[in-house]
């Protein structure tokens, strides 16, 4: 978890600020798990198309799905872990400055 769910309250930043951040960093969570659902949709979509079809077409298909939503998933975290950087220093920043 990020230094920015518990909350200080003798933090230089007003408390508007404070639920702002917070809202911020909720928002980047909420991001991430569509990223993973997102990616955990194709990968098992990929699979089906491979079990349950014997058609080449779909057999292709599932086989190009699969490493696709792998690359949403990891592409997603990576996503995440640089905004939630960006919302830690940004919130060091504003308390060292007030």
């Amino acid at each position: 978890m990020t230094k920015l769910h518990t909350a200080i309250p003798d933090s230089p930043l007003e408390l508007r600020d404070r639920l702002a951040m917070e809202r911020t960093r909720l928002a980047n969570e909420r991001t991430l798990l569509a990223y993973l659902r997102t990616g955990m949709t194709l990968v098992i979509a990929g699979f089906s198309l491979i079990n349950f079809f014997r058609d080449n077409v779909y057999v292709w298909a599932g086989i190009l799905f699969v490493p696709l939503g792998m690359v949403i998933i990891v592409v997603g975290w990576f996503r995440y872990r640089v905004r939630a950087r960006h919302i830690e220093q940004f919130v060091a920043t504003a308390d060292a400055l007030a």
